[in-house]
């Protein structure tokens, strides 16, 4: 492997010892790859460079765009070879797979149960731990997480689709969730909900 920058020549070695050299400004969260790191600091930023050509959607990673894209032209080149089930990710029909394989691969450590998936068996632990169970009936077609109402689902569903619905009517920032909209329109308007008990000073968010 070459490098032309001498600091990458530094750096590289921390790669197989497992450090990590980029540090978030933002958050306490490091890595080891740059590329990781500009990719985590979109969050922040809200820096969403890949665009949709077909409809104004845009996303913080190429992946997220190459499989937002599958929505406008119906690909869903991963199909099972069982049924006739088709999906957009491999890691979907991987999961779907397990249905006709009977393969359970989350077991529980407090009894002879499996489960094909990890929420599944979380539910399950809270019987051993007294917690009270919470029935989670709808569920994403896209991954395994499963919601107790249908709004949070739709809500969820929104990450696999890049869909941001709220518009700020300040700025051209836009959210998934009108609970973030209403959070962040306290900074146009100079609203600061939150007093700190042992000063006077009030801040915008609570953190």
């Amino acid at each position: 492997m070459t490098f032309t920058l001498m600091s990458a020549i530094k750096r590289h070695p921390g790669i197989h010892m497992g450090e990590k050299t980029y540090q978030c400004s933002h958050c306490n969260k490091s890595f080891s790859h740059m590329s990781d790191f500009e990719m985590h600091n979109r969050i922040h930023t809200g820096e969403r460079p890949y665009q949709c050509t077909t409809c104004d959607k845009s996303f913080t990673q190429m992946s997220h765009l190459k499989t937002h894209k599958m929505i406008h032209t119906g690909e869903k080149p991963y199909q099972c070879s069982q049924c006739d089930k088709s999906f957009r990710q491999t890691s979907n029909l991987k999961k779907h797979t397990m249905i006709h394989t009977g393969e359970k691969p989350y077991h529980c450590s407090q009894c002879d149960k499996s489960f094909t998936q990890v929420n599944h068996l979380k539910s399950h632990n809270m019987i051993h731990t007294g917690e009270k169970v919470t029935e989670k009936p709808y569920q994403c077609s896209q991954c395994a997480k499963s919601f107790t109402h249908k709004n949070d689902l739709k809500s969820h569903f929104w990450v696999h689709t890049g869909e941001r619905p709220y518009q700020c009517s300040h700025c051209d920032k836009t959210f998934p969730h009108k609970s973030t909209l209403n959070s962040h329109n306290r900074i146009h308007i100079g609203e600061k909900p939150y007093h700190c008990n042992h000063c006077d000073k009030s801040f915008t968010y609570n953190k």
